[in-house]
């Protein structure tokens, strides 16, 4: 990931906007129900354009995102869309290494880049005069990107280190985000190495590296999104005038990503030299996008995971003193339950003390998530996780500069043709019933679609307690 210099934030204003939901003026109240608008348009060349405007505060978010995440980079190249990320900083047409972030930089701005399981993401939070500027270096990089010998040795081995230094050195480097992935799926796209194995990514060549970003970094796989203060009228022609001539590519048929139904809890476990505690990880497979079970999982996961008055806090932490908190989540680490698209996992993850059993942990958990399968949950119950879904809901879309909410248009749109599905969310969870709580709950909450991954401490002089 790319990070601009941390004194350039005030400029930027960290205050959450207000308005940013309504998309109006800062004093604006806030909706009965979540309403962004959103201009939605494709040009002739495929890329898809997302326009939304609120002029709260006169700065605009520029996000591209690239329909190529973790699950389909190349069989033997793992790791390889992360390396890309890297390679997006080194240089295009007219832009010399490293210029992109000195340009973003140098206009007051702020700028990133993240891969995830199904996109490839670019943004930045510029001040408002700077969008043409932003866009023209967005289509740069888009049309032709730098690629020698050079900048791709020199990306792998700073992915190599990175690996290294966030994986290999650090305790619990990959845990839960690519352990529990690797050990509930058994679709290769699903269960690989996200960070890449570094024997693959040194395998790596100029023809590999080519031929991924003419295939994956081509208009017709991408989204142009920008939130904020910006004429709409401008940012249409210079869309057309940036983008517009930069080439469509035919697209490979997507890889299936489809996971069968678990009918076996599956179990891992591995030693970790550099952990001080022992860690715990529980995944459970997820209903589908867009169906009633899915806003029934997301309330689930209200009910049980997020917050002190959660059930699985409160039997855990408060009543049994087995651990001193737990995390839960669906895309848990890498998002949230909005902007993934092929399958995915509920994880719940827990550090405790060396004289706590895993499965100690488990049957206290197993209480607990028994009583929503069997128990119809009451309405206070579902009204309050309710509630807590749509705090979390708004807080995403308000974060910093509206970078959330270009993240879910940008998302909805490269994942369904569809930016204004985000202003259906909150009449999918609404629509949840008791009923459908013990029903989703009954399926994808039994044991038997369950995966129990355990870190054991390797170091026994290492102190018992404390937090990781």
């Amino acid at each position: 990931m790319r990070f601009s210099r941390p004194q350039v934030l005030s400029l930027l204003g960290l205050a959450v906007i207000a308005g940013a939901c309504a998309g109006g003026d800062a004093d604006t109240a806030m909706p009965s129900k979540l309403t962004v608008d959103a201009d939605y348009y494709t040009l002739a060349n495929g890329l898809k354009v997302v326009l939304s405007r609120d002029t709260t505060v006169p700065t605009v978010g520029v996000g591209v995102y690239y329909h190529v995440g973790f699950r389909n980079e190349p069989r033997n190249r793992t790791g390889f869309a992360h390396l890309f990320e890297h390679l997006m900083f080194q240089g295009s047409g007219n832009l010399g290494k490293m210029e992109f972030i000195k340009l973003i930089e140098n206009n007051g701005g702020l700028l990133n880049g993240s891969t995830r399981f199904d996109f490839t993401n670019y943004y930045q939070v510029v001040p408002s005069h700077t969008l043409e500027t932003v866009m023209w270096a967005e289509a740069d990089r888009m049309k032709g990107l730098a690629i020698d010998t050079a900048n791709l040795k020199n990306q792998q081995d700073v992915v190599k280190n990175e690996v290294r230094v966030n994986v290999l050195n650090q305790p619990y480097g990959s845990f839960p985000w690519i352990d529990l992935p690797m050990t509930a799926n058994e679709n290769w796209y699903n269960a690989h190495n996200f960070y890449g194995e570094l024997k693959e990514l040194e395998a790596a060549t100029l023809e590999d590296a080519s031929a991924f970003f003419k295939t994956f970094y081509a208009p017709n796989n991408a989204v142009l999104a920008i939130v904020g203060d910006f004429d709409a009228t401008q940012a249409r022609a210079w869309a057309e005038k940036y983008f517009g001539s930069i080439p469509k590519v035919d697209q490979p048929a997507p890889p299936d990503l489809s996971e069968p139904r678990q009918e076996k809890e599956k179990r891992a476990s591995r030693v970790d030299k550099l952990a001080t505690r022992p860690a715990l990880g529980i995944a459970y497979h997820v209903p589908p996008r867009w169906t009633p079970d899915w806003y029934a999982m997301g309330l689930i996961d209200q009910i049980l995971g997020q917050g002190r008055d959660s059930r699985l806090y409160d039997a855990l932490v408060q009543r049994t003193g087995l651990s001193s908190d737990v995390s839960a989540g669906i895309n848990w680490g890498l998002g949230n339950m909005f902007n993934y698209e092929g399958p995915m996992l509920w994880m719940v993850t827990v550090f405790h003390d060396r004289d706590k059993t895993a499965d100690s942990l488990l049957k206290v958990l197993d209480v607990e998530i028994e009583s929503l399968r069997t128990t119809p949950v009451d309405s206070a119950t579902i009204e309050r996780a309710r509630t807590k879904m749509r705090s979390s809901l708004y807080s995403i879309v308000e974060e910093f500069s509206g970078l959330g909410k270009l993240d879910l248009l940008a998302s909805f749109a490269l994942f369904d043709n569809d930016p204004s599905k985000i202003n259906a969310l909150e009449d999918g969870f609404a629509a949840v019933t008791p009923d459908q709580i013990m029903k989703t709950a009954a399926e994808y909450l039994r044991s038997t679609n369950r995966t129990v991954y355990t870190v054991v401490p390797g170091a026994s002089d290492r102190p018992a307690s404390g937090t990781p």
